[in-house]
């Protein structure tokens, strides 16, 4: 009786060791997540400050066509990217042939590209009673959710495309893929290469992502080549691109930029010093004003448009060989 009593208390006791332990162990990933989260979306709001005192103190704490800050904390890292929206095609103006070039180069299929180009158009412009408007009231009623149609007007939100038929996550935000040895990176998605407030071109070299570039001309290996260049510093001038030896066609080196969006990946450091597996994301879009040009605006020079809680990053799992992991401080 006592060996039996004995073995229950001891089944008891590690059942309840082991609850605690898991506890234990998930409530200090959450806190950490939360340490993480703070990192990023307070080095948003520093690189907003940053990027409003570049042009007037000396030294410059960051130049225009610099897309990266690197911040380190006693707690953690931070890369916080530096986007215009003129590096990103408009979706509403663009025209279907660079739309279709552009979904392709995402999502490495010519027939769902053409696809979804469509349904882009008839979002944006097409009159009802199309069979996209038929598609869509068709999903919602074998949902029993209330049912919608496209706006048939410019999107106001980059969301918007989500809604759009054909679209999927996976081509929007992003998806892994596998290089020859077998690991897994992040490619970017739509969400990287359009925008309500972007252009037709041409695209700023030191920021617009490589889907792009391979959809204006650039040939994969050139837009590699790109990409870990700016990795190391930006480019100063078109002669730098050039220089590279591949064709460049759309591309430009800084331009008027007032809408940016600002995206920061941060990741904590372990006691020890090395940095910890625990990584998160902010970013904001905003849009600047000169004081010169209206004295209001030094009251309120920047006005953030959107602000993202959780915005995955290229920087978190990158491209061997192209952008690395975000371990550490990085060199600009």
């Amino acid at each position: 009786m006592v060996l039996w009593v004995a073995a229950a208390l001891a089944a008891i006791a590690l059942s309840v060791a082991s609850s605690v332990r898991s506890e234990t162990s998930r409530v200090s990933g959450a806190a950490d997540g939360l340490r993480a989260w703070y990192l990023a979306s307070g080095s948003v709001e520093r690189g907003i400050q940053w990027m409003l005192w570049g042009p007037d103190f000396a030294p410059k704490f960051w130049q225009p066509n610099k897309p990266r800050l690197y911040f380190s904390y006693p707690s953690g890292d931070v890369v916080v990217e530096m986007i215009p929206e003129t590096a990103k095609l408009n979706i509403n103006t663009a025209n279907p042939d660079d739309l279709l070039r552009l979904v392709t180069a995402v999502g490495g299929n010519t027939v769902q590209a053409s696809e979804i180009v469509q349904a882009i158009q008839d979002w944006r412009g097409g009159s009802g009673g199309s069979g996209f408007d038929q598609f869509y009231a068709s999903v919602g009623a074998s949902m029993g959710a209330p049912t919608f149609h496209a706006r048939h007007a410019s999107f106001q939100e980059i969301e918007e495309l989500l809604l759009v038929r054909g679209m999927t996550p996976e081509l929007f935000y992003g998806n892994y893929i596998a290089d020859n040895q077998g690991r897994l990176y992040a490619s970017g998605g739509l969400r990287d290469c359009l925008s309500i407030w972007g252009t037709a071109g041409p695209f700023d070299a030191n920021t617009m992502s490589p889907a792009l570039m391979q959809a204006v001309g650039v040939p994969a290996a050139g837009a590699a080549a790109i990409v870990a260049h700016r990795q190391i510093a930006p480019f100063a001038n078109m002669g730098e691109v050039g220089d590279l030896g591949f064709p460049t066609p759309r591309l430009t080196i800084g331009g008027g930029h007032a809408i940016w969006t600002l995206r920061a990946t941060a990741r904590l450091r372990r006691p020890d010093g090395s940095p910890s597996e625990i990584v998160r994301s902010a970013s904001a879009t905003v849009k600047t004003f000169d004081p010169r040009r209206n004295p209001y605006y030094e009251m309120m020079p920047v006005r953030v448009l959107r602000w993202y809680d959780d915005a995955w990053s290229q920087d978190a799992v990158a491209p061997p060989g192209i952008l690395q992991p975000l371990q550490g401080v990085p060199q600009p």
